[in-house]
């Protein structure tokens, strides 16, 4: 399950403010509740713990980790039961200056289902497990290629990593002089059967290993060679065969290629955070052409449309500070507007970041 661009940002947001604290010694409470675990069973589990810090040697230390102990447990209360995807729960004493008390209860539900129980006093929160959840670890393989050229690439998210390339030896079709037709057509043969060996054990050697996470392989080119070279013989791994999800016809090799492969399985891909940001930048450009008036860009002129509750969708690039997003989702929420941030991974993301990294489209168009 892919995150969206919000989700990614809160859960990133949240990990990063929690980043910032360190305890003096282990005093800062960590919680996992695991999706479907009685939430009940950790805050009884809390209460023990709590009793047990009294053995804790240092006066300060044990003070600190009862009142977090104490603040997590009262927090704990405020569930009737466990969220759905299950609870990250964090306290302490985050007092800026020794001997002060300021403890302080943080907790979120998880974006995906969460399957770790933990409970943990150490110097820092722990924080691994929800940040791995912002990593995009599915990808998709993809192949471009003709009689020419291949290109294999991983699509990450919403990046295309290009990882290896491949040119052929295959002749042309016009044979040179002194050569039988019957011997040109079998070189040409034997180079094309080179080539598909080629671009089958980069597949290999660049997707095998992705194993579970590879979640399927697109292919793609101009002419008939890709059916040839997925159909016609067998130098795919029979592994990675299972894995391809669709074959497109495309009029380039190469990033041209690629890009092109990409916007061609929108069908295969509809679902993927990629495809959803794309298409909502290509409504905003395509309103932008046919009916301007119910677009708008540029820091002020969205802000002030939001706050006209004109908004119905407002695209902001992921560029911009922490504080600026923010602001924006804030202003968002107050006027019931559609909050989407916008990578600079795609095409569309970095037409919106050069155009001034704001963009909206309109409930009705405003009249200045």
């Amino acid at each position: 399950m892919a995150l969206t661009s919000k989700e990614r940002f809160e859960l990133t947001k949240f990990v990063k403010e929690l980043k910032t604290y360190r305890g003096r010694h282990t005093e800062l409470v960590s919680v996992y509740v695991p999706a479907g675990y009685d939430i009940t069973k950790i805050s009884n589990h809390l209460f023990q713990e709590q009793g047990t810090a009294v053995n804790i040697k240092s006066t300060a230390t044990r003070k600190n980790v009862q009142d977090a102990l104490e603040k997590m447990i009262q927090h704990l209360k405020l569930y009737n039961k466990t969220p759905k995807n299950g609870l990250a729960a964090f306290s302490g004493n985050v007092a800026e200056r020794e001997g002060q008390s300021d403890v302080k209860v943080w907790s979120i539900e998880p974006p995906m289902p969460m399957n770790q129980r933990l409970y943990r006093c150490d110097k820092q929160f722990i924080l691994d497990h929800l940040e791995s959840m912002t990593e995009t670890k599915e990808v998709y393989g993809m192949v471009v290629m003709d009689k020419r050229e291949g290109n294999i690439a991983l699509l990450k998210g919403k990046a295309i990593i290009e990882l290896a390339t491949a040119t052929s030896n295959v002749p042309g079709k016009t044979r040179a002089g002194g050569q039988s037709s019957a011997r040109y057509m079998r070189i040409r043969i034997d180079a094309a059967k080179d080539f598909y060996k080629k671009i089958a054990e980069m597949m290999q050697d660049n997707f095998l290993e992705l194993k579970g996470n590879l979640k399927g392989i697109i292919i793609g080119g101009p002419g008939h060679t890709k059916y040839d070279f997925v159909d016609k013989y067998d130098y795919i791994n029979t592994e990675l065969k299972r894995k391809i999800i669709g074959i497109k016809d495309l009029s380039y090799t190469g990033p041209f290629g690629l890009q092109e492969l990409l916007e061609k399985s929108e069908d295969i891909l509809a679902n993927e955070s990629v495809m959803t940001e794309k298409n909502l930048m290509n409504k905003f450009f395509d309103l932008l052409n046919r009916d301007n008036e119910m677009v708008t860009y540029g820091k002020e002129h969205v802000k002030n449309a939001i706050e006209k509750s004109a908004v119905d969708t407002l695209l902001i690039s992921e560029t911009l500070s922490d504080d600026v997003l923010d602001e924006f989702e804030t202003l968002c929420e107050q006027f019931g507007t559609t909050f989407e941030m916008i990578s600079i991974e795609t095409r569309e993301g970095k037409q919106l970041n050069d155009m001034g990294k704001f963009a909206a489209i309109l409930r009705y168009k405003l009249h200045y």
